[in-house]
């Protein structure tokens, strides 16, 4: 059974590491990796700059999502399951917290910065593409930008 639950700060390099095994599923080189990590690196700061949730099992960590805020938008910034886990729900079950918890703090709209093999999970969960953005890693990829409408949420 999954249990989702807030982590502790401490873990943060626990979770950057799941990140980092979780974006390696794609079949990225080391260098392109290598590149990712301090986008996909935790800090105490995150915990206090957004909320974090984590998809536990038997004790083990399989899953993260990070949400953070903009006035009535809410960002997606991180959602990871590890590749051990994958195609178990719990991708579905960290959105789905993700949509709650920016509906709770009054967000009308949650945008996903998508990495392009993912985008079609967030469109199978009713995001929409909202065009492109500028990957903050490397010059010159763009990642679809996908946004869900969470006043049709309710």
């Amino acid at each position: 059974m999954t249990v989702l639950r807030t982590p502790e700060p401490g873990q943060a390099a626990i979770l950057t590491e799941l990140c980092l095994r979780s974006k390696a599923v794609w079949g990225y080189d080391e260098a392109f990796m290598a590149a990712c990590r301090p986008a996909l690196t935790m800090t105490v700061d995150d915990w206090r700059q957004s909320d974090i949730q984590i998809a536990v099992q038997d004790h083990d960590i399989v899953g993260m999502a990070q949400v953070t805020y903009h006035g009535e938008i809410a960002e997606l910034d991180k959602l990871f399951v590890d590749p051990a886990a994958l195609a178990g729900g719990i991708g579905r079950k960290l959105f789905d917290w993700s949509v709650e918890t920016a509906l709770r703090k009054g967000a009308k709209v949650m945008t996903v910065d998508a990495d392009p093999c993912a985008a079609d999970f967030y469109r199978r969960l009713g995001a929409v593409d909202d065009g492109v953005v500028a990957s903050t890693v490397v010059p010159g990829r763009f990642l679809p930008r996908l946004k869900l409408d969470l006043t049709s949420v309710r």
